[in-house]
């Protein structure tokens, strides 16, 4: 009984262990809209931008409340010891004597320029460029991510093109050394069937290290562990046949100039230029302060001029000696050894090089998109003649095929054909992917969601 209730205790523990193992070979699969939106989540290019976009905030607020009254408060205490100054009474003793002195004071701007205001508005305006920043980012994010899904999809295809390679080249091989041992082959034509079994299995080894590095790079994307283990989905090849390619340039660029978050980047950092020359110039003016202010004091050596007999009390004192003041303080520039001409110079300089790099960007993005257009249908004709080939090339192998299968042709030219048939079916799958990617550029900059 002993033996049997142990026995039963190793096997409960067993299954616990193995029910709470993890599973080896379970891999994590990913569609494209997960990749995109994990990249999105935790990106760290994005998250940096969200805190300059929160600090720009932060920076908006604070020129609101510069329009808000100033107030602080200075109470001071302290001993005094051998002759001195009774604040209270303006006599001399000669005596330690304590005392309290404590004042408000409040000021606030009346007129300084418009640069209170105009400093509101190019922080807002600043805030606008970092939102703008952030879409930049986050567009440019989802667009590298679609390009190395697509280069992943294309790797897989090719691995899986190299495994089929190395299983025909098998056959060939095997086919190669029964012919070659009963008389019917060349030892040269044994050694071609065995390179090209060679060839074959270099294909997939460069196949798959293409592979894993384009799923390293999306897992850096994803900000994901590089050790860990993922699968990409792939989705229906049908699907790919319908691409459009018939885009007009002017259309697409456009659209483009008027979403674009490069060149909604670009005006917005040139409205802050031009508004920093507003600011600059309000240092040309007068400003206006008005002030005021409250004040008392405290001394134990004060005595009350009326009645020095009665003790002179803490809130009494401050009672008595509370004084106001209030007032207005204008300060008039008239001469600042040229530091307000200069910033007016600086800020319009910046403004007029904001401007140049607007057009810049405008520039660039509509040769982008001209290439672009060029791009996609260049690859739709690429595509076709692939299709071409890779038929060609695969009736022509099925042809040398039969025919070298009853003797009537050499290893050489049986070779020579599956070479070209496994080129051909490389350059099909991506020629493939590349009319698919060119399309979805486009999508991008037109500024349609990017799926597959």
């Amino acid at each position: 009984m002993k033996l049997i209730f142990t026995a039963t205790k190793v096997t409960i523990a067993c299954l616990i262990l193995i029910a709470a193992a993890p599973k080896a070979n379970a891999q994590e699969l990913i569609t494209l809209q997960k990749a995109v939106d994990r990249a999105l989540e935790r990106n760290l290019t994005i998250k940096q931008s969200q805190y300059n976009e929160a600090i720009s905030a932060e920076n908006y607020n604070q020129s609101r409340y510069n329009k808000l009254p100033a107030v602080s408060a200075n109470p001071q205490g302290g001993f005094n010891f051998g002759r001195n100054i009774d604040p209270t009474s303006n006599q001399f003793v000669n005596q330690r004597t304590f005392t309290v002195n404590a004042g408000i004071n409040a000021q606030i701007t009346l007129f300084q320029g418009g640069q209170l205001r105009n400093q509101i508005i190019q922080n807002r305006i600043l805030v606008d460029v970092d939102k703008s920043n952030t879409a930049k980012v986050k567009n440019d994010l989802i667009l590298n991510v679609v390009t190395q899904y697509l280069t992943v999809l294309t790797n897989q295809d090719l691995v899986t093109a190299s495994k089929q390679q190395i299983d025909i080249s098998k056959i060939a091989l095997d086919r190669a050394q029964k012919n070659f041992d009963v008389g019917n082959q060349t030892l040269a034509d044994l050694s071609q069937a065995k390179a090209q079994q060679s060839t074959a299995e270099l294909n997939l080894t460069t196949a798959q290290n293409q592979l894993d590095l384009s799923l390293l790079v999306l897992k850096q994307y994803m900000e994901m562990n590089p050790l860990e283990e993922i699968t990409v989905e792939k989705p229906d090849i049908s699907k790919f046949k319908d691409v459009q390619t018939d885009f007009d340039g002017a259309s697409v660029i456009k659209t483009a100039l008027e979403i674009n978050p490069d060149i909604k980047l670009a005006e917005t950092r040139q409205a802050s230029a031009q508004q920093a020359i507003k600011i600059a110039q309000g240092g040309y003016y007068p400003s206006l302060v008005l002030f005021g202010s409250g004040n008392s004091r405290y001394s134990d050596a004060a005595v009350r001029f009326n009645n020095p007999s009665i003790p002179y009390r803490f809130f009494d004192q401050f009672k008595d000696n509370f004084n106001q003041s209030v007032g207005f303080s204008l300060q008039i520039p008239i001469f600042s050894q040229f530091s307000n001409r200069t910033a007016v110079r600086k800020a319009r300089l910046q403004f007029e090089n904001a401007q140049v790099n607007t057009q810049l960007s405008k520039n660039n993005l509509s040769k982008v998109i001209i290439q672009a257009v060029f791009d996609l249908r260049a690859a739709q004709k690429k595509l076709v003649s692939n299709e071409q080939t890779y038929q060609s090339n695969k009736d022509a192998f099925n042809v040398v095929q039969q025919r070298y299968n009853v003797g009537l042709v050499n290893s050489l030219d049986y070779n020579t054909s599956l070479t070209n048939l496994n080129k051909s079916q490389f350059d099909l799958i991506q020629a493939r992917y590349e009319l698919v990617f060119r399309s979805k550029v486009i999508d991008y900059y037109l500024g349609n969601p990017i799926t597959l």
